[in-house]
């Protein structure tokens, strides 16, 4: 049974997928089986499970049974629903010959491999009363005609390339650290000579110049120490940046739908798993290399003393280093589980501490404390699993370094007796000893780094792996697709567009959209929540793409057209627009290096915020956002409007941009944005009247589809949908 944990907290179901396949002869990737699966931040759904299945040739049968149907019909390996909220393998039914009663192989992707009895299995997998929920799988010739995609994963090679641009500050360490190993292997040799010249002789100046030498020898090691450790530090230090910056450029190109199934814990996580690659880059190998190089001197030094010694010496390394290694396996299981842990509890303290007031309001701060202490108690109970296996395999191999010491001891102390050896000798044998211990142990603590980084690889490969949404071929909107003028009216073209979040038999969320956006005018769109708009919107910006059907600039696809380069030209104000912990001035002029101050006046005139930034001590230089000034949500709606018409672009996006001014001020900023939005494509999301009546034409949307389209005028004369989503307005006008 290969076993395949989840690498984030949603991860359960094509974990499981994978499992599946695994045993049934396929090793397909696990970020493409997230795709077929079509995972979220709530996970994924049997319905999905079934169909990502299906696609790679698997027949699939969801049933709900109970444990007598499972154990005479079940056929395994099969998926179970499992605690009414995750989901595991069952991979094996062991029945005792003796007793009769049946033990439960499961694999569950968010703990382990688990032998559970029947009592304990039925009260886990049971969904109520009697029954539980089983996908029975089956391949068909069509799963073994299919190839699993090629991935190219990261590998410890790939980290080589952050190590060469400090070749000389390496090599300068690694003469610095042959240097210190030179200047041990000099120890034995003045240890031997102090007691067999200098005591045994009873030669006084013989005596203080050795103990002058080992002083020498010592303040040298110190003056090695100090510099290899700031170069250590320096080293370090700009591997991490480089690793962690090259990390976040890789996740910030990603398209939203990667963000869609991650939480902030996950996230964080993966940063400190970028942490422990630095760390094995730069102190694990480093210095497990120079113990090697110390052990290999050591070695010839001791073998000139007593190859039989030497033997002894060696055959118990090998058992001391082959016992910490068998304990790994376990380890690699269990730091998969603190990975998860990890990123639940940096998840729960970043909610707690942004919706403290919701929390104080609502009284919900204990409640969400004891969620916080149930998931402390998990992490203490992964601990107590990691220390366990830590005791184990320290207190194994010490006892065995230990034993190794003493027989060493005695096999020389003996030949010292017998007059094989003289007694400096047997004083620089310990010496020795002592010296070819810590290269071990360093070795040892080298597997633990590499078996870290390994693993931490393997999660950053989700990244890695996950396509860009930058590619080659792209075009920008001066191509001649988009810019040309004859042919057909110049716009935004929507043919039977339909968009939905999850896997094929999720609900539309829109359905076949026809419709024509002219460039230079106001299109407003609007609809009861739920209805599609904001997504009809991203789609627009190129966060999603249609699941079918095409969009098109003038003559140019939606698709064919760079994203970078179409947000570039987009001003937009998002229903949840970000409010960066940076100065106004910072948040309004975020696309330039140096801020246009003509272009800044014009954008706070506009959003009729000058007075609000007039009053304040710094002015545009005050800091807002999470770790600055708190501000209101119409001044939070008014800076978004200004960043949008700092731009200055060709197209105006707007979500219920002004849903949280006062009636003066959406006044005020209405009649400012109709000089603005002269020639520029401006598409406006509003329930409000106010915001919409001037507009050349509005599309109603209901349930996903276009119902109604027309201008305001000719919209309420029908009294269909948009006049009774505006009832109440036009009776209070």
């Amino acid at each position: 049974m290969k076993f395949t944990p989840q690498h984030d907290r949603m991860d359960c179901g094509p974990a499981c997928l994978k499992m599946v396949l695994n045993i049934l002869g396929k090793d397909y990737p696990i970020q493409y089986l997230r795709k077929l699966s079509h995972i979220s931040k709530e996970g994924v759904s049997l319905l999905s499970i079934r169909q990502a299945a299906d696609e790679l040739g698997v027949e699939t049968i969801a049933s709900k049974i109970n444990i007598n149907t499972l154990n005479d019909h079940g056929t395994l390996p099969c998926i179970l629903h499992w605690k009414k909220k995750h989901f595991v393998v069952l991979y094996d039914v062991k029945e005792s010959i003796w007793t009769k009663k049946r033990t439960y192989k499961v694999a569950d992707p968010a703990y382990g491999l688990i032998s559970l009895s029947e009592s304990e299995f039925e009260k886990l997998w049971r969904s109520d009363e009697h029954e539980g929920i089983a996908l029975f799988v089956n391949p068909t010739q069509k799963f073994h005609d299919l190839a699993p995609p090629a991935v190219d994963e990261l590998t410890t090679k790939h980290l080589l390339k952050y190590v060469k641009p400090y070749r000389k500050q390496l090599f300068t360490m690694f003469l610095l650290l042959l240097v210190g190993s030179a200047l041990t292997l000099v120890f034995p040799f003045l240890t031997e000579a102090l007691i067999d010249k200098g005591v045994n002789a009873k030669n006084l100046n013989f005596i203080f110049i050795i103990l002058l030498a080992q002083l020498g020898v010592f303040l040298g090691s110190i003056i090695i120490n100090i510099f290899r450790n700031w170069l250590m530090l320096y080293i370090g230090t700009h591997l991490s940046i480089n690793i962690i910056s090259e990390f976040l450029q890789k996740v910030l190109k990603l398209p939203i739908n990667f963000f869609d199934s991650k939480m902030i814990g996950d996230f964080s996580q993966r940063i400190a798993d970028n942490e422990r690659i630095e760390q094995f880059l730069t102190s694990n190998s480093l210095l497990t290399f120079f113990s090697i190089i110390t052990f290999s001197v050591f070695f010839g030094v001791l073998f000139y003393y007593d190859y039989k010694i030497l033997l002894v010496y060696l055959v118990l390394t090998a058992l001391s280093v082959l016992w910490s290694v068998i304990w790994l396996k376990k380890r690699k299981m269990l730091d998969y589980y603190r990975f998860q842990k990890r990123g639940e509890n940096q998840e729960i303290i970043y909610e707690m501490i942004n919706g403290v007031s919701e929390m104080k309001i609502n009284q919900f701060e204990d409640f969400k404390r004891k969620e916080w202490e149930k998931i402390q108690q998990k992490l203490f109970k992964i601990n107590m699993r990691f220390l366990k296996i830590d005791q184990m395999q320290l207190s194994g191999f010490e006892f065995i370094n230990q034993l190794k010491n003493i027989i060493v001891t005695f096999l020389a102390a003996s030949f010292v007796v017998k007059g094989h050896m003289t007694l400096g000798a047997l004083l620089s044998v310990s010496y020795i000893i002592g010296q070819m211990n810590s290269p071990i142990n360093q070795l040892v603590d080298f597997f633990r780094s590499l078996q870290d980084a390994k693993l931490s690889l393997v999660r950053l490969n989700e990244v890695h792996e996950h396509a860009e949404e930058e590619s080659e071929g792209l075009i920008d909107l001066t191509h001649e697709k988009y810019a040309k003028k004859n042919g057909i009216e110049r716009g935004i073209y929507l043919k039977n567009v339909s968009f939905q979040y999850e896997g094929p038999q999720s609900p539309y969320v829109l359905k076949n959209i026809n419709m024509f956006i002219p460039e230079g005018k106001i299109t407003a769109i609007v609809g009861a929540s739920g209805s599609g708009k904001t997504t009809l919107m991203k789609m627009l910006l190129k966060f999603y793409d249609p699941v079918e059907g095409d969009i098109y600039l003038n003559h140019a696809n939606l698709k064919e057209i760079s994203p970078r380069e179409l947000r570039k030209n987009c001003g937009v104000v998002m229903q949840d627009g970000y409010i960066f912990s940076d100065t106004i001035e910072r948040n309004i002029g975020t696309s330039d290096e140096i801020i246009d101050e003509s272009k800044m006046k014009r954008s706070l005139h506009i959003a009729n915020i000058q007075s609000f930034v007039d009053e304040l001590p710094l002015g545009l230089n005050t800091k807002i956002g999470a770790s600055g000034n708190g501000i209101s949500g119409g001044q939070k709606q008014r800076i978004l409007i200004s960043r949008a018409v700092y731009k200055d672009p060709h197209f105006i996006l707007f979500d219920e941009a002004t849903s949280a001014l006062d009636a003066d001020n959406e006044k005020v900023i209405h009649d400012n944005l109709q000089e603005f939005f002269k020639g520029k494509t401006v598409i406006i999301i509003a329930h409000r009247l106010s915001t919409v009546k001037n507009a050349d034409n509005i599309v109603v949307l209901k349930k996903g589809e276009i119902v109604e389209q027309g201008s305001h005028q000719e919209l309420v004369n029908n009294k269909a949908n948009y006049y009774h989503l505006v009832k109440n307005q036009l009776e209070l006008g």
